[in-house]
């Protein structure tokens, strides 16, 4: 499909009923060093795919045949129902499908297309990436539907939309150099309203520290319906992410929709995210936040890290959303890896 004549788009929000999802089964070497990490992190999977299989069908990507063979294993026995899961033997580079997996939206006769961006890492920081970079022309050839290319660079965890009209993201990651440096924000903002059919942009700042992407907004502040957002804050002067958050609850305060209307903002705690261990990059925090969570077709996954908010957090969403079970992953284990619950998952539409 050429992008030059493209028909009236919109991308749904997060909780449009959607026909699956894609994950992507743990491999990576130098994501999981270690065979006790890389169990570690298998375990928070099958936890995940036990949840998300009673409301969802999973489509979960495996790198090679052994990868295929230890995930059908581990999952066995666990008695999760394979009819709810189809596998496929896929080249990945890594677990975050939803940085590099199909973007979709709804063209105006409501048939889902993808939007397939360039994906390059983060700025390069993990090459190899290529495989991960094809998974939207698989997806689009695997469920034999249209595609609309760009040459941008735009990963799935950077942006949020309420599904009428409004799209939040950071500055820190859509404006930096080692993203698209050849392209001005106005030139960045033009092409989001094209392909993703939004009219208004909300620009916050930077994001979590020990956040290797620059500072996704699905760390920090996210749509829980048209009008309504939650947003992580901290009270507390000494953590490191007093001032960033500050900042950014600031912006959210004066932002309005693309009606114009001021946002409800619901804020949420911040966990504790100072690591024990250094993370693979060196780094002495990791990005945990609640605000990553997942909205799947009949329940809410939910990141947990801190036993001082958790149940508060728990309570906080069922009342957002009380048609939806909510359901309690502990993500620890994931989170040293640098991303949870939404950055490993991609709704998808066919």
């Amino acid at each position: 499909m050429k992008t030059d004549n493209l028909p009236n788009l919109t991308m749904p929000a997060e909780w449009t009923r959607h026909s699956g999802t894609q994950l992507h089964w743990p491999s990576n070497r130098e994501t999981w060093p270690n065979e006790k990490r890389l169990e570690r992190v298998e375990k928070v999977y099958i936890e995940l795919i036990s949840a998300m299989t009673q409301s969802d069908h999973v489509h979960l990507l495996c790198e090679n045949e052994p990868v295929l063979k230890r995930a059908k294993n581990k999952l066995n026995m666990t008695g999760i129902q394979s009819g709810k899961i189809t596998f496929h033997t896929q080249p990945v580079n890594d677990i975050w499908a939803r940085d590099c997996g199909p973007i979709y939206v709804f063209d105006e006769d409501g048939n889902p297309v993808i939007t397939n961006w360039k994906f390059n890492s983060w700025g390069e920081k993990y090459p190899p990436f290529d495989a991960d970079d094809a998974l939207p022309d698989y997806f689009a050839g695997y469920f034999n539907q249209p595609q609309i290319k760009s040459d941008m660079v735009l990963e799935g965890g950077s942006i949020d939309v309420n599904g009428t009209g409004t799209l939040l993201t950071t500055e820190s990651v859509l404006l930096n150099p080692n993203r698209n440096p050849n392209l001005t924000k106005q030139e960045i903002k033009k092409s989001l309203k094209k392909h993703l059919g939004v009219r208004h942009i909300i620009w916050l700042k930077s994001g979590l520290e020990g956040d290797d992407t620059d500072g996704h907004i699905d760390d920090l502040t996210r749509f829980v319906s048209p009008t309504k957002v939650v947003t992580m804050v901290t009270d507390d002067k000494s953590d490191v992410n007093y001032k960033r958050l500050l900042e950014n609850l600031d912006i959210l305060k004066s932002a309005v929709d693309q009606d114009g209307n001021l946002l409800e903002i619901i804020e949420l705690p911040m966990p504790l995210t100072k690591t024990d261990e250094a993370t693979v990059d060196g780094s002495e925090y990791v990005p945990a936040s609640y605000a990553n969570f997942y909205i799947a077709n009949n329940q809410v996954l939910l990141p947990l890290y801190d036993d001082r908010y958790d149940e508060m957090v728990i309570k906080l969403f069922q009342e957002l959303f009380p048609n939806h079970k909510i359901t309690g992953i502990p993500c620890a284990d994931l989170v040293w890896g640098q991303g949870s619950i939404h950055c490993i998952t991609q709704q998808l539409y066919y």
